[in-house]
């Protein structure tokens, strides 16, 4: 066993012999399990120790999970709030590349481990949770099919005023999810710099331009 893992353990020992005369709630459990995680790994090249730390969603969406209970409406509602503030429009205005692009983004599941240099492009790795075109037969079903997205939502036109609602959403739900569900676990592309905005439209392309095999 390495040395960090026998340290990290030290706590939990610790908290099982107080046991015997008080039973520990649920905020030691909590600090014993932060203890070990962040005893349990080390900066790496661009993996840096900051990925363990929770924000507001993270803790209340993870607190609910615990507990068994769906997240309380009001504070679902003002994590949403919250994130759909973070999303940042295409600054050039167009929110679609290409599609061929896209795909190759999709198919990638490259990116932000520690070997990964800080400055190579992030693969979106989007097939490991949704079923996108026909002609990939390997893929996830964490998410929803996201095969015809386009043409089941109407758009033929994805520069139509009738099409901007459905692009603009798309949008932001690959710029940041939890703007739109607060516990979401589909990535923030976006919003924590997975996906660049030129990759982000690339993406666009591929869901919802008529010419995209996604809506064929």
């Amino acid at each position: 066993m390495k040395t960090t893992m026998k340290f990290a353990l030290l706590p939990l020992a610790a908290l099982v012999l107080a046991g015997c005369t008080s039973s520990p709630s649920g905020a030691d459990y909590d600090k014993i399990t932060a203890d070990v995680v962040k005893a349990s790994f080390q900066d790496r090249g661009i993996a840096k120790l900051d990925r363990l730390q929770q924000d507001d969603a993270n803790r209340e969406c993870s607190a609910a999970d615990v507990a068994g209970k769906p997240l309380d409406e009001k504070v679902a509602k003002a994590i949403e709030e919250a994130n759909l503030k973070t999303v940042k429009w295409p600054s050039d205005g167009k929110f679609l590349g290409d599609w061929k692009e896209g795909e190759k983004i999709a198919q990638s599941g490259r990116g932000l481990t520690w070997s990964d240099k800080a400055d190579a492009a992030n693969g979106g790795n989007c097939y490991n949770c949704h079923m996108i075109s026909q002609a990939e037969i390997s893929f996830g079903n964490l998410g929803p099919s996201l095969y015809n997205y386009g043409k089941l939502r109407g758009v033929t036109d994805p520069n139509a005023a009738a099409s901007k609602a459905i692009v603009e959403y798309t949008w932001g739900k690959l710029w940041n999810a939890r703007a739109y569900n607060a516990c979401s676990q589909m990535p923030r592309a976006g919003h924590m710099g997975i996906l660049s905005e030129k990759q982000i439209q690339h993406v666009m392309a591929l869901l919802l331009d008529p010419a995209s095999p996604v809506n064929k």
